[in-house]
């Protein structure tokens, strides 16, 4: 493959998986707007895999936008700023996604838009950007959360960036319309990221189905940066998966990404690392897709970390009573019980779903179809690890290797019998874990 061109020729596939409709319709030409700040935000200081930042305001305190808000706690966390100018009221506890209550600023707004930014930077070294991106807590965007300076820093491990542009998962568009209108940012960013972990060079996977996106980018993929064609396929975003398809190789169980000598990244990620280096911008706002049969206006909206659901819900003329209310895409995304809760670095999409979209079947018996097997991008055996989890043989479901479930969801989308292989496979590798098995 000659440097700075698109990679016609997929170099490998990655067995399994399935083809769901995309539904992307909705918000696929939808420029990326921004949605109005709310009056409050309720900021998670745990937004990120790790533990949750300390407070670093407390009520009655002032605050600017992209001041900090929340420190780093000691190993594995991020910073956390303020999204907007105002009072903070409270370190208050609030509902979060998982249904628990943790550490939120509560911040009123006085929509005065005072900010500040970080220190330009001096000089663009491996270790000034790798501390910028630490800095500005910059986090995993595609979903995963994981300190990106902690991931980056493979230097000498690795010899390949990639950047995850797939976006394979239905309904969600906000990566397409980012890489379309940011081109040139984005592949900046990649560009800083391959100098902060010492790779040779940049590949940017984009599906098939994203012809917009992969023209905006193409006349910035030159020199160290080549961009790849993915056939559309689901999980094709998955990191095992995206690292086969763009480079050939093989992530073993057990195994990290930098042991096949790579690392990834998701698409806004790396554009958050150009505003931190270039602007001087931490994170504290995304581009997120409000998408679904029951939205009067679908969108993708330029988004505060701390904005009440329910805000993004009115502004786009979401029908709360729906089939399903989802954050994140429909296959591996989570179900939402309440707007109360608030968007954060990694909410990429809030969907509502109608009551034709959404599945209401009823599982039966499994008909040992073999369909799951089939399907499952990692080679399992979803039913076998169903059957010993609910004969609460965690070993066995071990010996069928439920740790290695990616939980793409793609062996509950085609099982005819409509059981929650799954859930069940997730709940599975959850005890696994916990019990040290």
């Amino acid at each position: 493959m000659r440097r700075g061109c698109i990679a016609e020729v997929l170099l490998a596939r990655f067995g399994g998986g399935v083809h769901p409709a995309g539904c992307k319709q909705y918000s696929r030409e939808k420029e990326i707007g921004r949605l109005p700040d709310p009056k409050e935000v309720w900021v998670p200081l745990s937004q990120h895999i790790g533990a949750p930042a300390v407070p670093a305001v407390q009520a009655g305190e002032r605050v600017l936008r992209g001041q900090l808000i929340g420190r780093a706690a000691e190993g594995l966390s991020a910073n956390v700023f303020s999204p907007v100018a105002g009072t903070v009221k409270s370190i208050v506890t609030h509902i979060t996604f998982a249904g628990k209550k943790t550490e939120h600023v509560l911040i009123e707004n006085d929509f005065s838009d005072e900010h500040t930014t970080l220190a330009p930077l001096a000089e663009r070294t491996p270790e000034s950007v790798l501390a910028r991106i630490a800095e500005a807590g910059i986090v995993g965007m595609g979903g995963a959360g994981f300190p990106t300076a902690v991931k980056l820093n493979v230097r000498g491990r690795v010899d390949t960036l990639l950047i995850n542009g797939a976006e394979c998962e239905p309904y969600i568009t906000c990566d397409d319309r980012l890489m379309r209108e940011y081109a040139a940012e984005v592949t900046a960013g990649a560009e800083l990221c391959r100098l902060a972990c010492g790779a040779q060079r940049v590949i940017i996977g984009v599906e098939k189905n994203k012809p917009e996106a992969i023209a905006a980018l193409t006349p910035f993929c030159k020199g160290n940066i080549a961009l790849q064609k993915l056939r559309t396929r689901y999980p094709q975003g998955a990191e095992k998966q995206f690292i086969r398809s763009c480079t050939g190789r093989t992530v073993g169980e057990g195994e990290l990404p930098a042991d096949a000598g790579v690392v990834v990244i998701n698409a806004h990620t790396a554009y958050a690392v150009w505003a931190a280096c270039e602007k001087g911008e931490p994170c504290y706002e995304r581009v997120m897709t409000v998408s679904g049969g029951a939205v009067e206006r679908p969108a993708n909206l330029w988004v505060k970390n701390g904005t009440p659901l329910r805000e993004i819900a009115d502004h786009c003329g979401a029908h709360e009573e729906c089939g399903r209310i989802v954050s994140g895409g429909p296959m591996m995304g989570d179900a939402v019980f309440s707007l109360k809760i608030c968007a954060k670095k990694t909410t990429s999409a809030l969907l509502f779903l109608s009551k034709e979209e959404a599945e209401t079947n009823k599982s039966s018996v499994c008909i040992g179809c073999g369909k799951c097997v089939q399907a499952c991008p990692m080679g399992l055996s979803p039913t076998f690890i169903e059957e010993a989890l609910l004969a609460k043989n965690y070993a066995e479901a071990k010996r069928y290797g439920a740790p290695a479930c990616i939980g793409c969801g793609c062996c509950s989308y085609v099982c005819p019998a409509k059981r929650y292989l799954a859930q069940g496979v997730k709940l599975a590798k959850k005890i696994i874990s916990e019990r040290g098995i």
